[in-house]
């Protein structure tokens, strides 16, 4: 007897995390079901930010150019004193990934709003159930049954799929009920969030600038779309109930000089930092994915962009597994490659917190500003250098002279029939073997090819741009990108994922990695 499913995957939550699984399961070929105990995109502004990273998710998803029309590029980031000293500058290098400026400011309603819209021309891949306040999950050697309550009328339903993803937030329903732990901490100081729509511009507005204090540190952010916010924390013996309306709030915006003739205070909300993560991201069938496995504090802008990043590894995953491309095991590198980056941020962003709380000593100040020499790796500060795996479906060696686990950067390229286009464009969505001016099948064992084969892997040589194509499965580095990058690690030939890490190179093993 076959076995009946609503979907091929259900999806718990349908914020930024869920929103992503839910297309990037369908960008992939199977079905998911959303369920959002909500009716309404929450009306406050959260996240703040996106990357290159995340836009080159965008674009994998094909939605990065409807979502540029809704964000702005970042000028740089800066930590400076009330006396106007500047103890930090990050500035926004030109991206290797493929998108012009490394970081955006959103505005996350709209963005949001946007990532829905587009999920919606999938309809026949993704249906959502508003107003469904999941209570309950299953499973079995099959799938997982989701019961949930309909919040308008009472009544009760269950979906059935083959699995199931917990992307409800930090206080996770299906976190307690498959029973994983959250672990850490949260800061007992509260902070309150001012939202506002901007009336005029004044100087250096597109900084995002964090004013450090020990005891009234300041975010300052530019927002897409005409908001600004800023983020400033209550002083002992304050509470919200000190700040019931906009009148209230408006002298501590006066503080920082800021008047009715820059801004109209839009709404303001209050919360406090955690530093939490589950103690397993799986059980089973069910998979947690966002704030749901991890909770971090807000200096890197790296929240919310964790979990769609979460999303979308566990998407594509899913996805083939379920099709049956790939083995039921490759499920287990999610948490094993995803929990290391969200520890990564996590880390960065409580470093970056005690800059802007002035807990640095001066030894500690210098050694954050320090630059490594002699590395292999152009030096980048970890904000906005590109990403890294640190473990997972990959073969050979890490750090700074190893290829293996970065990220192929993405120029402009040529095919053999004279398209010119961004990489990710002309690989594909798959498997791909890159080769240094050579067919790359051709370092391969009749064993590692055979491995390769069975994953439907393409060979690709690159060529530079003063050569001749020689064949259909050839393209054209015309920005010079790609050779040097690939001879800076010694490495003629490199093993993509269709996420675009690097699983091995022929330096160390050009076979699949186990």
């Amino acid at each position: 007897m076959t076995e009946s499913y609503d979907a091929d995957v259900a999806i718990v939550g349908y914020g930024p995390t869920g929103v992503i699984a839910a297309l990037t399961l369908a960008r992939y070929g199977v079905s998911a079901v959303a369920l959002e105990r909500d009716k309404d995109i929450y009306p406050r502004a959260r996240a703040v930010t996106v990357n290159d990273w995340t836009m080159r998710i965008f674009q994998d998803l094909g939605v990065d150019e409807r979502i540029e029309k809704k964000i702005d590029p970042q000028r740089a980031l800066r930590w400076v004193t009330y006396g106007g000293t500047e103890i930090m500058r990050v500035e926004h290098p030109p991206s290797t990934l493929g998108r012009r400026p490394r970081f955006y400011n959103i505005y996350q309603p709209t963005m949001e709003a946007e990532l829905r819209a587009a999920a919606r021309e999938h309809g026949d891949r993704i249906a959502v159930h508003y107003g469904a306040e999941v209570t309950g999950i299953d499973q079995d050697a099959d799938g997982v049954t989701v019961t949930s309550t309909d919040t308008a009328t009472g009544e009760t339903r269950t979906t059935r799929a083959r699995y199931a993803i917990g992307a409800d937030g930090g206080s996770s329903t299906i976190r307690g009920v498959v029973g994983c732990r959250l672990l850490g901490d949260t800061n007992d100081v509260m902070w309150v969030i001012i939202d506002c729509r901007v009336k005029r511009w004044w100087p250096d507005r597109d900084f995002l600038t964090f004013w450090s204090d020990k005891e009234r540190p300041v975010v300052d952010i530019a927002l897409s779309a005409g908001n600004h916010r800023w983020e400033i924390p209550l002083k002992p013996g304050e509470s919200p109930e000190n700040y019931p309306t906009s009148a209230e709030v408006w002298p501590l915006l006066k503080a920082l000089g800021v008047t009715e003739e820059d801004v109209e205070i839009h709404q303001h909300a209050f919360y406090k930092h955690h530093t939490r993560m589950a103690d397993t991201w799986r059980k089973g069938r069910v998979f947690l994915a966002g704030d749901a496995a991890h909770l971090m504090p807000p200096w890197a802008g790296a929240g919310m962009q964790t979990g769609m990043r979460d999303a979308h590894n566990l998407g594509w995953k899913l996805a083939r597994v379920i099709k049956g491309e790939l083995p039921e095991s490759w499920l287990d590198t999610y948490e094993a490659e995803r929990r290391p980056n969200a520890a990564f941020y996590t880390r960065l962003a409580v470093e970056l917190g005690r800059v802007i709380k002035q807990e640095l000593s001066e030894e500690e100040q210098a050694a954050m500003n320090a630059v490594p020499q002699d590395t292999v790796t152009p030096f980048e500060p970890p904000l906005i250098a590109p990403p890294v795996l640190e473990g997972g479906w990959i073969r050979g060696p890490l750090g700074d002279a190893s290829i293996v686990g970065r990220m192929v950067p993405q120029p402009t390229a040529g095919d053999a029939a004279g398209r010119m286009a961004r990489l990710d464009d002309l690989l594909g969505d798959g498997f791909v073997l890159l080769g240094d001016d050579i067919d790359p099948a051709t370092l391969l064992t009749a064993e590692e090819k055979a491995g390769w084969d069975a994953l439907d892997a393409l060979y690709v040589a690159v060529r530079p741009k003063t050569a001749y194509t020689q064949g259909p499965d050839e393209i054209v580095d015309l920005d010079e990108v790609l050779l040097p990058w690939l001879r800076r690690y010694g490495a003629r030939a490199v093993a993509l994922r269709p996420d675009k890490f690097v699983a091995a190179a022929d330096v160390s093993s050009l076979a699949v990695p186990a």
